[in-house]
C-alpha cells in the first residue's frame, strides 16, 4: 500500500516571485501563494519542483495546493531526490529513531511525526500506547499523503492495534478508523511513569496536550507543600503532576464538564488522595476575578489557555486576553508564590508574550522574578530557521 499519493504525472513547475532562495535552502519549509509567479489549477497535493526567481534554477521539491494561502511545502532541497515511498519510509524511520532515543517504557504517549519538524510536511501522528492518531494539515497534505498506507506502516512497524484519522478543528466531518475499531473508550498511557487516560475522538487536539510534558515535570518539581490552582485544567495533566510533586491541595478549573470528569479519574489513576483534589466547572476569567474579590490565594498557579490568536487578525484581542488573564492570576498568587503562564498561539512570539506577562503583573500591582522559560519538548522538533513552528511558550515566575 503506498505511503504517498502518486498521480502518475511529472511534477509541475513553480517559480518564486521574490528572493526566498536562501531561506528555503537553510530549511524554511513554506512558500505562500503571494510569493509564487503563478498558481496552476492542479489537484491539492500535486508534486512540484520550485525554481528561484532569478536564474530559473530548481531549489526544492515538495507539493502544491493552489487553493491554500500556504501554497507550497518543501519536502527536500535535494532536487535530484524523488518523492516516493522509499523517501517516505526513510523519513518515517528517521523520526522513529529520534523517539526511541528520547523515550523508554515509562513514556508510551508521545508525538511520532511532527510534520515539517520531521521533514514530513503536514503529517502529524501521536501515539497513545497501542493507538495512533493521524492528522493531516489541510487539503495539500491530504492529497499528498496516503493515510491508509501510513496507517499500515504504523501497524507493521510498531505495536499499534488501532489507527484513527482525526479531523483538525477547522475541518468538518467525522474521523476515520484506518486500522482496527474507532477508539471510543478512553485509552490509558504513561508519561514519565504517570498514568493518564485520553479521549481520542472528542478530546482537544489528538486527545491530550503532549507538548506540555516537560513543563508538567517542571511543575512537579516545585509543587511540594503548595496549594495549587490549575486554570484551563482540561483533563488534569498539570494537576496530577502537582499532586505527585507533593502539593498540599490542587484545584482544577475548566468549563468542560467531561474534561473535569476525566481529570478526576486521572487523579485517581495515580493513587492520589481524593481529599487533595477538587474540580470546579467555571469560566477561567470569572473564576479568577471572583476569587480575587473573595481574597483567595494559591501558592502555585498554572494558566494554560487555548490559543487566543489562531490568525494574525486575532492578535490584538489575544493580547488583551493574555494581559487580563495574567493580571487576574497574579492577583490571587500568594507573596513569593509561583505563577506559570503558557501560550500556544504561534502569532504571539516569546518577546511579545513576556511583555504581556510584564504588563499583566504590573496591572495587578505586583512584581515578578522570572525563574524559567521553556517551550515544546524534543518530540515536537522544528527546523531551526522556522520560528513560527515553535509556538509554545511557558513562563514560570515568582510573584512578589
Amino acid at each position: 500500500m503506498p505511503l504517498i499519493t502518486v498521480s502518475g504525472q511529472a511534477p509541475i513547475s513553480l517559480r518564486l516571485s521574490r528572493n526566498l532562495t536562501r531561506a528555503i535552502k537553510r530549511g524554511h519549509p513554506w512558500v505562500y501563494a503571494d510569493a509564487l509567479r503563478h498558481l496552476p489549477p492542479v489537484p491539492p497535493g500535486s508534486q512540484a519542483i520550485l525554481y528561484d526567481n532569478k536564474k530559473n534554477q530548481p531549489i526544492a521539491v515538495g507539493f502544491f495546493d493552489p487553493k491554500s494561502p500556504l501554497a507550497f511545502r518543501v519536502c527536500t532541497t535535494n532536487v535530484a531526490e524523488r518523492l516516493d515511498d522509499q523517501w517516505a519510509r526513510r523519513q518515517f524511520r528517521r523520526a522513529l529513531s529520534l523517539r526511541r532515543m528520547l523515550f523508554d517504557s515509562q513514556t508510551t504517549g508521545y508525538r511520532l511525526f511532527n510534520g515539517e519538524g520531521d521533514g514530513l510536511p503536514g503529517l502529524v501522528c501521536d501515539l497513545y500506547h497501542d493507538t495512533a492518531v493521524l492528522q493531516l494539515d489541510g487539503a495539500g497534505p491530504g492529497g499528498f499523503w496516503h493515510a491508509p498506507g501510513v496507517a499500515r506502516w504504523l501497524a507493521e512497524t510498531l505495536p499499534v492495534r488501532q489507527v484513527y484519522r482525526k479531523p483538525q478543528a477547522r475541518e468538518s466531518g467525522p474521523g476515520e478508523a484506518l486500522i482496527g475499531p474507532h477508539p471510543a473508550a478512553p485509552i490509558e498511557f504513561l508519561e514519565n511513569g504517570v498514568h493518564f487516560k485520553v479521549e481520542v475522538i472528542h478530546g482537544q487536539k489528538t486527545g491530550f496536550f503532549l507538548d506540555q510534558r516537560d513543563n508538567r515535570q517542571r511543575v512537579r518539581t516545585v509543587a511540594a507543600g503548595r496549594r495549587t490552582l490549575n486554570v484551563f485544567g482540561y483533563t488534569g495533566g498539570f494537576s496530577v503532576y502537582a499532586g505527585l510533586g507533593g502539593a498540599s491541595h490542587v484545584t482544577t478549573v475548566d468549563l468542560a464538564g467531561p474534561a473535569l470528569k476525566l481529570a478526576a479519574h486521572n487523579w485517581e489513576l495515580n493513587d492520589l488522595p481524593g481529599d487533595r483534589h477538587g474540580a470546579i466547572k467555571a469560566d477561567a476569567f470569572d473564576f479568577l476575578e471572583n476569587s480575587a474579590k473573595k481574597k483567595e490565594a494559591w501558592d502555585l498557579i498554572v494558566i494554560d489557555p487555548p490559543s487566543f490568536a489562531p490568525t494574525h487578525e486575532a492578535v490584538t484581542g489575544a493580547q488583551t486576553a493574555y494581559r487580563r488573564l495574567i493580571a487576574a492570576g497574579a492577583a490571587v498568587t500568594t507573596v513569593d508564590g509561583l505563577l506559570a503562564a503558557a501560550s500556544c498561539s504561534s502569532h504571539i512570539d516569546l518577546p511579545t508574550f513576556l511583555s504581556l506577562c510584564e504588563e499583566g503583573i504590573s496591572q495587578a500591582q505586583r512584581r515578578a522574578t522570572l525563574l524559567s522559560l521553556s517551550g515544546q519538548p524534543a518530540d515536537h522538533p522544528s527546523p531551526l530557521p522556522f520560528g513560527e513552528f515553535r509556538y509554545l511558550k511557558f513562563v514560570l515566575m515568582r510573584i512578589e
